[in-house]
């Protein structure tokens, strides 16, 4: 996905104060229906859901998609339940704490954006009804012969 560019222009659209900041619907509605049911298979849990920790959402069992969560504090509650870090912020971790975190939970639960919508219309609707979400870049693989 990173050498497809798929994180380019991606939005943090569900960023819970003293939990996590998730991201990973493509800005482009049309890269987002390619990747929507795309599924990555489940990884054992080999390290625990600590602060810095990458770890991809799910909804249980087989759900993995293309979301991820960076975690804020020590969540490693969520390792029973099959949450599997596959990485850690090993700097800039100030710099995920300063994300927006002004909308909160999303709909229908809080006031944050609708993930449907998100995969529908793409960072039109964030930039035009949530301006202030922070967002990636780029991301790129630094050394790809050692990926």
């Amino acid at each position: 996905m990173v050498v497809e560019r798929f994180f380019d222009g991606v939005r943090f659209f569900r960023v819970i104060d003293g939990f996590m900041a998730q991201f990973g619907i493509a800005a482009n509605p049309s890269v987002s229906d390619k990747w929507r049911k795309a599924r990555i298979a489940d990884d054992p849990v080999a390290a625990s859901n600590t602060r810095g920790a990458l770890t991809f959402a799910n909804a249980g069992p087989s759900t993995r998609t293309t979301q991820l969560f960076i975690n804020y504090r020590d969540n490693s509650q969520l390792d029973g339940l099959g949450f599997a870090p596959l990485g850690k912020v090993v700097s800039g971790m100030d710099v995920v704490d300063r994300l927006h975190a002004g909308y909160g939970e999303g709909a229908p639960k809080g006031n944050g954006p609708r993930q449907d919508r998100i995969h529908t219309e793409g960072n039109a609707y964030l930039e035009r009804e949530f301006p202030k979400l922070d967002y990636i870049r780029s991301a790129r693989i630094l050394n790809p012969t050692e990926a």
